[in-house]
């Protein structure tokens, strides 16, 4: 085998994206402990609270995180237990239903964010300038949006009619 493929540009970009994946990965982990959160539910609260009415349909939920629709139903199921969302029915769809996140969910984040922000802060915004922030994040939503198409799934949609108690508490 040809010994520079081995110094491919492309590997050593993949490399060091999964390494610094996995570097900030660790430090959030540790620091949603200190939350009692795991990092699924972390990234499932984070989607539901940047989404209009702070929700989503179930199934733009697995499309928008890493877990199947069947993964999807164990996390929202275990953080409704905990009182950290609810579901609401579709008003236009009775297949379908939202995951809402309720005032404990927001409580939670807002509890979270001061840390998560100065990690992402020493740990990523902060090693790069603002040309430097804006081309990474152009690029990585252009390799995102190849790899992972259903990632803004119903993030766009308009919230239902049917606004609730539920969203707030």
């Amino acid at each position: 085998m040809d010994q520079n493929v081995f110094d491919d540009p492309r590997i050593t970009a993949v490399g060091l994206l999964v390494e610094a994946h996995a570097g900030l990965s660790a430090r959030f982990a540790a620091q949603f402990d200190e939350h009692d959160l795991s990092p699924v539910e972390f990234e499932v609260l984070m989607r539901l609270a940047r989404s209009p009415g702070n929700q989503l349909r179930m199934t733009d939920l697995a499309a928008q995180t890493s877990l199947s629709t069947s993964g999807v139903t164990r996390v929202v199921d275990r953080m409704e237990r905990d009182g950290l969302l609810c579901r609401r029915a579709c008003p236009s769809d009775r297949r379908s239903s939202y995951a809402v996140v309720t005032r404990t969910g927001l409580d939670r984040l807002d509890a979270v964010l001061p840390g998560h922000l100065r990690i992402i802060e020493d740990w990523f915004t902060g090693q790069l300038d603002a040309a430097a922030l804006r081309a990474t994040l152009d690029g990585l939503r252009r390799v995102r949006d190849a790899v992972h198409p259903g990632a803004t799934a119903g993030s766009t949609d308009p919230a239902p009619a049917d606004e609730t108690a539920a969203t707030r508490g």
